[in-house]
């Protein structure tokens, strides 16, 4: 996803904003005429615990924020419970 998120902002000069979400990846968000998606084949995956995943541009640890909350979808946790982080 984070090709995805680049091709967009390459496109369009930003990343989505939090509020345009991972959905600007299928479809083009209102106002933004210099999008040439989609930039996924497919609709915007869950993660592999069936939990959307969590993005937030921008981030607080980077240009966006992409993250996973684990199988527990609780902030924190370990092993398989443990976030998933782009940073």
């Amino acid at each position: 996803m984070e090709d995805a998120l680049d091709q967009y902002r390459i496109d369009v000069g930003r990343y989505p904003s939090s509020e345009q979400g991972l959905a600007a990846l299928n479809s083009q968000p209102a106002g933004e005429a210099r999008w040439q998606g989609p930039y996924l084949r497919k609709t915007v995956p869950n993660d592999p615990w069936g939990t959307p995943y969590q993005y937030r541009a921008p981030g607080e640890h980077g240009e966006f924020d992409l993250s996973s909350l684990g199988s527990d979808a609780q902030i924190g946790g370990a092993e398989a419970a443990a976030d998933i982080t782009n940073w």
